[in-house]
């Protein structure tokens, strides 16, 4: 008899386990054929492959962490980049131009440049960059760096200010499509190789900070005529190009005007979708049904309303959303602001938010909550390249997902929100194992494939 053991890593609500290494359980061949309680792992069912996990690198970030002593400010970015010590990002997103978690609003040229010849990135230089820099290096080989914009310059809009929506002007469509290329030549200067970009932040919605409205034929429209083109002319068709950038709800109508076109289509690489208007996984299945070589990839999530210190539910959202976008054909992942200050920002316009770390630049102190536990069990243990494979559960009161990593690991994942210890049998191979995960509980679980 050949036995397997299983390493078991627990977070639970009541206790002090915070992705804590729990008693293993054993992989034993099921001679009794047991029938209940069982959560079965099938390796020879294989989805989607996983790009990784990560977080938003933007200028509230940096500028929280600067003001903390060099000690707290190193801790957030070994916290999530670094895999041994922390929960091994290896995914950053950052903004073009300002966003709303910017101080204030501010673009790379100066003046009515559409030629864009004053075109510099020194703004980013002072804070930004480096600290981007310092999260590439934690990552290594892994790091995948991609950028969103949430307004052009006020003078390319209709409404001529960054702010309140307003629409690109036509006649600026290529000037704007060409500012992509210069942000992504300038990056890569800096030692920080763009993988992808998604074409707008958060398209459909008029927000009073940084905006800028596209339907979704104009959309596609201005990847196939303008940014597509663009960026194969300057020898960067390896960019990854995303639509959306936005809730749920719509994918599967972006995605179906923007891929049924072939011309636009060429150009694109897949679709990034938020959190806020709810769960619709059944979204997402639609789209990959429908577009099977298309990628699905998380680009913001977060609390909002302001800093929420202790609660625990905010972990256990980011887990059920995780679980149910990574069932559903997710391959990437990509949380917004990776450290926020006491109030929850700053930001220009007081839209103040939630963060997985918190920074007391008063007292120079940070206070990690439930989500980065939770995210945890995601990130440190499904690593780039894994793939997803089946698995299947006895009760509604769990949610699970299986991966095998490139070494062959494999990895499950069970989230227990109920108010009770809930039992299972981890099943595998023909072969089983007892486990248990307590009430208001996340587990990672970890053996080698037969």
């Amino acid at each position: 008899m050949t036995t397997r053991k299983v390493r078991t890593i627990q977070t639970a609500q009541g206790t002090q386990d915070r992705l804590s290494e729990a008693l293993p359980i054993e992989l034993r061949d099921d001679v009794q054929g047991i029938e209940n309680r069982i959560i079965n792992v099938y390796e020879d069912i294989e989805f989607q492959s996983i790009i990784g996990f990560g977080g938003a690198i933007t200028e509230a970030s940096v500028v929280t962490a600067s003001k903390l002593g060099p000690a707290n400010s190193k801790r957030i970015l070994d916290a999530y980049y670094d895999q041994k010590d922390g929960i091994g990002y290896t995914i950053c997103r950052t903004h073009i131009n300002s966003c709303d978690f910017s101080l204030g609003n501010y673009t790379y040229v100066q003046g009515n440049d559409a030629e864009l010849e004053t075109f510099d990135i020194s703004h980013d230089r002072e804070l930004m960059i480096p600290y981007i820099q310092q999260a590439k290096e934690l990552a290594g080989d892994s790091f995948t760096f991609y950028a969103s914009p949430w307004s052009p310059p006020a003078w390319m809009k209709t409404n001529g200010e960054m702010n309140n929506g307003g629409k690109l002007k036509p006649e600026y469509r290529n000037a704007w499509a060409r500012y992509y290329v210069k942000f992504i030549e300038a990056y890569e200067a800096e030692g920080l190789p763009v993988w992808g970009l998604t074409v707008q932040n958060e398209a459909k919605a008029v927000q009073i900070w940084d905006s800028c409205i596209y339907t979704a034929e104009e959309e596609r429209d201005f990847v196939r005529d303008y940014l597509g083109p663009e960026l194969h002319r300057a020898g960067r068709a390896d960019v990854k190009v995303m639509i959306w950038d936005h809730n749920k709800e719509r994918v599967y109508d972006r995605a179906r005007t923007a891929f049924e076109d072939a011309e636009a289509s060429k150009y694109i690489w897949g679709l990034g979708f938020h959190w806020y208007s709810g769960d619709h996984f059944e979204a997402l299945q639609a789209v990959k049904h429908r577009y099977p070589t298309k990628g699905l990839i998380f680009t913001e999530g977060c609390h909002e309303g302001g800093v929420q210190i202790g609660s625990w539910k905010s972990g256990e959202r980011y887990a059920h959303d995780i679980i149910g976008n990574l069932n559903n054909g997710m391959e990437g992942w990509t949380d917004w602001n990776i450290v926020l200050d006491e109030q929850g920002g700053p930001n220009h316009v007081a839209n103040y938010c939630d963060a997985p770390i918190i920074a007391d630049t008063k007292n120079d102190s940070l206070t990690f909550q439930s989500s980065y536990y939770y995210i945890g069990h995601f990130s440190k243990y499904i690593r780039p390249g894994a793939v997803r494979i089946g698995c299947t559960k006895y009760t509604e009161h769990l949610q699970t997902s299986a991966f095998r990593n490139p070494d062959g690991q494999i990895v499950v994942v069970i989230l227990n929100r109920t108010d009770e210890q809930q039992p299972y049998v981890l099943r595998n191979r023909e072969q089983v194992a007892e486990g248990s995960i307590p009430a208001h509980g996340i587990q990672t679980l970890l053996f080698p494939s037969l």
